[in-house]
């Protein structure tokens, strides 16, 4: 778990500073992968109580681990399975409070208990992955978080 968190501010003071700080981060750089390892080391710093943030990324039939930030991970999730799949399949958010409670949930960490699922979609409507953030905490993430998330998600699609 992530125990060093570079914001002390408010949640919506950090969640802004987190998003000004994306936008100088990827800001011309056109190597996808390099700009999601960024936004990964990103959220894992400014999320509090969270234990893994990453991206799958959609090969065409699908999901396939990206860059992350957190324990070794499942490399490839189905479509429609477990709450990445869900994402990814649904094109919607998924907040879920108790990942145990989720039907299909996929176990990559015993320690995680509470998920927030952003699917990441281009402008053309393709499905480029998903944008997965854990905790151990139950509940931990809620409508702040998600409207958060979601707009980091877009900021950086847009550079995708």
């Amino acid at each position: 778990m992530f125990e060093t968190k570079i914001y002390a501010g408010s949640r919506e003071e950090n969640y802004a500073t987190a998003l000004s700080q994306l936008k100088a981060l990827i800001d011309g750089e056109p190597d996808r992968i390099a700009n999601l390892a960024n936004a990964s080391a990103l959220l894992a710093q400014c999320l509090p109580d969270t234990n893994w943030s990453g991206f799958y990324l959609y090969d065409g039939k699908e999901l396939v681990l990206g860059p992350f930030q957190g324990l070794p991970a499942c490399i490839r999730i189905p479509m429609g399975k477990g709450v990445c799949g869900t994402a990814a399949q649904t094109r919607q958010t998924q907040l879920v409070e108790d990942v145990h409670a989720f039907p299909g949930h996929i176990a990559c960490d015993s320690a995680t208990n509470s998920e927030i699922v952003v699917p990441l979609i281009a402008e053309n409507g393709d499905l480029i992955g998903v944008l997965d953030i854990d905790s151990p905490e139950h509940a931990r993430f809620d409508e702040t978080d998600k409207e958060f998330v979601e707009t980091f998600a877009k900021i950086l699609v847009a550079q995708l």
